[in-house]
């Protein structure tokens, strides 16, 4: 009985591996079933997070103070364990199921188109329409440091060095930031960077004792980290200590995801597992929940349903990197008259167009110029971290 059921979980694996579906009479006879790749609420998730650090932000931004925190973190300071787990979890797989250059080149058109017309958006409308709003004219904006044009070209390469456009935001509540965001995605390509090396490593692929290493490694900095910041450690070294567990965790879920697939019981006890570990262990609770974490997610966006139109339009990306920008814009013209929750709503509203442009201008077209001929474009395997603010 013990060879059938294994045997059972097996067939159900390769045919998640196979196209991404489920196969219900499979389904119901058994209590594993395959994770459905192309029928999922992540997208639904990924916004919902972006939304969080959006709320987040809000408090800052609009000049409340920090808003509800747990262990020295707020809401977008929670938020990232969400991305993380689920980029960890699906950028494994794509590296396994991809040769490393197509690998690289998916994962360059899924972050820098949208992230560099973001930059020159910043640069050349929203700076503009603030300087029109605190100045009156635009004397001075194209000549004064940091000019539009540095403030693109030192940001460029994802590492954030610039956050301010000359003079603009300097009457707002949180002067001088332009986008408090983008940070995060310096660190989420570094992480598909050593997955990419890894991924030439034969013990990748076949099961998850590199992965494992990986994440107690990631882990392990972390929690030592303050005496390894007595070696001259910087400030990036910190923060991309603080990420990997999150995103290695997912990995390594991955890989009892796909070959054994989802379990109600293993996911609720998961889901228990993160929520203890976070509330009573400070400081590093959250990233040694990342693997219970991002299984309980995993399970709840497979049951959880989520709207036609934001299953075919993957809009959390252009959701996050568009939030902090427009709602410093949403203040400047008089957005803090409406109340903190009215203002979140506003901003909510205008940052959600903007990012739904971005998807149909940039990100999906973007995607589709580097797929095969004939390839259909799946859910972007892409997630954002919570901003600097965070």
């Amino acid at each position: 009985m013990g060879a059938d059921r294994a045997g059972g979980r097996r067939q159900l694996s390769e045919v998640a591996r196979r196209d991404g579906r489920e196969e219900p009479a499979e389904v119901t006879a058994s209590r594993w079933r395959p994770y459905p790749y192309r029928d999922n609420s992540l997208n639904l998730f990924r916004l919902v997070l972006a939304a969080l650090v959006l709320v987040a932000h809000s408090y800052y931004i609009y000049g409340a103070g920090e808003g509800p925190h747990l262990h020295g973190e707020n809401l977008g300071g929670w938020a990232v364990a969400g991305f993380f787990v689920l980029s960890g979890f699906l950028i494994t797989r794509s590296r396994i199921r991809t040769e490393a250059g197509p690998y690289l080149l998916h994962r360059i058109a899924r972050i820098f188109p949208a992230f560099i017309v973001c930059l020159l958006v910043i640069a050349f409308i929203c700076g503009p329409i603030a300087m029109l709003l605190e100045r009156g004219s635009l004397s001075g904006y194209f000549s004064t440091p940091t000019t539009p044009f540095q403030y693109v070209w030192s940001n460029v390469t994802l590492y954030i060095d610039s956050y301010t456009i000359g003079s603009t935001l300097d009457s707002v509540p949180y002067a001088g930031v332009w986008n408090g965001s983008l940070w995060t995605l310096f660190y989420e390509f570094a992480c598909y960077i050593i997955v990419w090396v890894l991924g030439g490593l034969a013990l990748f692929r076949r099961n998850a004792i590199l992965v494992g290493g990986v994440f107690i490694l990631s882990l392990a900095a972390w929690i030592l980290l303050p005496a390894l910041e007595r070696f001259g450690l910087d400030q990036s070294f910190g923060l991309l200590a603080k990420l990997a567990p999150f995103f290695f965790g997912g990995a390594l879920v991955y890989f009892l995801i796909d070959r054994q697939g989802l379990n109600t019981t293993l996911a609720l006890v998961g889901l228990a597992a993160s929520t203890l570990l976070i509330a009573f262990v400070p400081r590093w609770g959250g990233q040694a929940a990342a693997p219970f974490l991002a299984y309980g997610l995993l399970w709840l966006s497979a049951v959880v349903p989520q709207p036609r139109w934001i299953a075919r339009n993957d809009v959390s990306y252009g959701f996050y990197i568009y939030a902090w920008p427009v709602q410093q814009l949403v203040i400047l013209s008089g957005g803090a008259a409406l109340g903190l929750p009215l203002y979140m709503i506003a901003a909510g509203a205008f940052t959600l167009l903007l990012a739904w442009a971005s998807w149909v201008a940039v990100e999906r077209p973007a995607m589709l110029r580097v797929r095969p001929r004939g390839g259909h474009l799946r859910p972007p395997e892409t997630l954002v971290g919570p901003s600097r603010a965070a």
